[in-house]
């Protein structure tokens, strides 16, 4: 099969005004019962576990994204998507019967948001999937509170250990004098909120390639790793869902990347990052480590909204007894 018929998924989950009436993390028991009764015992416990219910929901929409990736692009019934976890810790799937991953996904969350990106049908060794979705403003309110008495060096140095050597130095220094699209005479907030565009967008580069790897913010090669003239997406306008799904905006879309490891440029991964909407950016990274010119080949294209009634109708459709 090689790369022949590989697709590569990516799926938007909006949970902002899913189970409105849920006030309380507890009230998903009952308004949110037939989500939740998809779930193992213990993802539901994990759910329920959030003590905001905007992060409970977000819990939820992601756990069904995961089990619904494999039974719908693995052919498996729901109850026997079973997830495990790798050395490192992330999710995955291995069908019992092979020994191997008929899908390689990764998941996302910030904001309502939830992302989806997976690679299904590759039977050409391992294919390493990582995303990443941030939105500028969640905490626009703090983080301008904390520039404006504290500094923006101050603010990067706050963020420091999550970044490479070279990016906070550029973060502070060189930033505005190199990134395009700051207008000729902004001023005050205008360039706070600037500045912070690149910061996420930076941040969220950085989680998607180190979530590709499979090692988390901890791991101990951080400083090494380094995005060099990474550019910020411009904002789009506000998005919506058109019917058949997709994301009805021009999105900016940036693949080309200068990723820099140990001193040595990066050439195995496909990242593709884009703005969603004003406010928020997807990353999406993969890698095929057995053979690299299959995975820099696929074509990451746009998300599609996924309703959740379409997860939850496939999962029932699926069950086993």
């Amino acid at each position: 099969m090689g790369s022949d018929k590989v697709e590569v998924i990516q799926y938007l989950v909006d949970t902002r005004d899913l189970w409105p009436r849920a006030t309380k993390t507890k009230d998903l028991e009952n308004e949110a019962s037939r989500a939740l009764a998809l779930l193992t015992e213990e993802e539901q416990k994990g759910v329920l576990r959030y003590y905001f219910v905007p992060d409970a929901k977000m819990s939820l929409a992601s756990h069904l994204l995961k089990h619904w990736v494999v039974s719908k692009y693995a052919g498996v019934p729901w109850w026997d998507t079973k997830l495990t976890r790798d050395p490192n810790g992330k999710p995955i799937f291995v069908d019992p019967a092979t020994g191997k991953q008929p899908v390689f996904f990764n998941v996302s969350h910030q904001a309502g948001l939830v992302a989806l990106v997976a690679v299904a049908g590759y039977d050409g060794g391992q294919a390493d999937v990582g995303t990443d979705i941030v939105c500028t403003s969640e905490r626009r309110t703090r983080d301008h509170r904390i520039i404006n008495t504290e500094g923006w060096s101050k603010f990067v140095d706050m963020h420091a250990d999550v970044f490479g050597r070279l990016e906070a130095s550029y973060l502070k220094g060189d930033l505005l004098s190199t990134q395009p699209g700051l207008p000729e005479l902004a001023r005050g907030e205008v360039i706070v909120d600037f500045k912070l565009r690149c910061f996420y967008t930076l941040w969220c580069l950085r989680e998607a390639y180190v979530k590709m790897t499979g090692e988390a913010l901890l791991a101990s090669w951080l400083k090494d790793l380094n995005f060099r003239r990474f550019r910020a997406p411009e904002p789009g306008t506000k998005f919506e869902q058109l019917p058949d799904g997709e994301v009805a905006e021009k999105q900016e879309i940036i693949k080309d990347h200068e990723i820099m490891f140990h001193g040595k440029k990066v050439q195995e991964a496909n990242i593709c990052l884009r703005s969603l909407g004003p406010d928020y950016m997807t990353c999406s990274a993969i890698r095929t480590p057995q053979k690299k010119e299959d995975g820099l080949g696929w074509d990451i294209g746009p998300y599609e909204f996924l309703p959740i009634d379409e997860i939850l109708s496939h999962a029932e459709a699926h069950l086993r007894s």
